[in-house]
């Protein structure tokens, strides 16, 4: 038992530093894409950054599927369950992880490239714009990354239609929460590096999180040029890493856990309506201190 654990273990480490590369390379290929007139947007302090960084996210967890894809083919892919979520076990959960950071990435490209303030912000505004028939771009990650959480949920949720609508719940509101985050160079890189050792500590790193693992490492990856502000995560990044977290929640933890988180999920998204994240972070000195890491100033 124990050698099996290590070997799941080195399972989703290996697939930690294959996203490390594989997003080092996304990002030297696609940094010059993104250096495009079409893809810059003001930061925080009023620069023109380019946005959309997120791309290196999918790009990177594409390659890495590619290269699991061969590797499986000359090697055999064993008879795991089809839960598992990257580099080793079945394809349910690697097919998961794949369409959760590539289908949210391209609805956060929309929101990137078209949005504007105009749209409206938060639940409260997207839905007032849906009532009125019109669909913003905030809407369509609203009602996309619904159905696309449903989608990527179901091979892999292990339940009733119930617990199914839970799962794909968790995955959305993750998601947005990644969004909700996003206001300043790191922050979310940060948020979701911690949420995966805090994963990774509660389920021993099983290796249902190695397409977890890739996404993440991707974003480590990403992480100098966004705290150096010469990249933006965007919607693209944020919301795609937001819902591979959750869907590591799906594939990892048991349902109690799943619908307790789901809570808390709903909780600081409601939080998020009413309350800066950016305003609570500066007046705890400990989150100011690790959200300022590495950041210009």
């Amino acid at each position: 038992m124990a050698a099996a654990e290590r070997s799941t273990r080195v399972t989703a480490l290996v697939a930690l530093g294959l996203g490390l590369v594989a997003g080092w390379a996304a990002w030297r290929a696609l940094g010059p894409v993104l250096a495009a007139p079409v893809f810059t947007r003001e930061n925080h302090r009023g620069r023109l950054v380019p946005t959309a960084g997120g791309l290196v996210l999918a790009v990177a967890a594409l390659v890495v599927a590619g290269v699991v894809a061969v590797a499986l083919a000359g090697f055999g892919d064993g008879d795991g369950p089809d839960r598992h979520g990257g580099v080793g076990g079945g394809p349910g959960g690697r097919w998961a992880v794949l369409g959760t950071v590539v289908g949210l990435a391209l609805l956060g490209l929309v929101d990137d490239l078209a949005g504007s303030g105009a749209d409206g912000r938060g639940f409260k505004g997207h839905l007032r714009a849906l009532v009125r028939g019109r669909l913003t771009t905030g809407g369509l990650k609203l009602v996309g990354g619904g159905a696309l959480a449903l989608a990527v949920c179901a091979p892999v949720s292990g339940g009733g239609a119930a617990l199914l609508v839970a799962d794909a719940l968790l995955v959305a509101l993750a998601a947005n929460l990644g969004n909700l985050f996003d206001r300043a160079p790191g922050r979310v890189v940060k948020v979701a590096a911690l949420s995966f050792l805090v994963l990774a500590a509660a389920t021993g790193l099983p290796d249902d999180l190695a397409g977890v693992a890739v996404v993440v490492g991707a974003a480590l990856a990403l992480a100098p040029a966004d705290l150096g502000e010469r990249v933006m995560l965007g919607d693209t990044g944020a919301n795609a890493l937001g819902g591979v977290l959750g869907l590591g929640l799906v594939l990892a933890t048991p349902p109690t856990t799943r619908v307790v988180t789901l809570v808390v999920m709903v909780g600081l998204n409601l939080a998020g309506e009413v309350v800066s994240f950016s305003r609570v972070i500066e007046s705890v000195g400990p989150l100011r201190i690790l959200d300022r890491a590495g950041r210009r100033q």
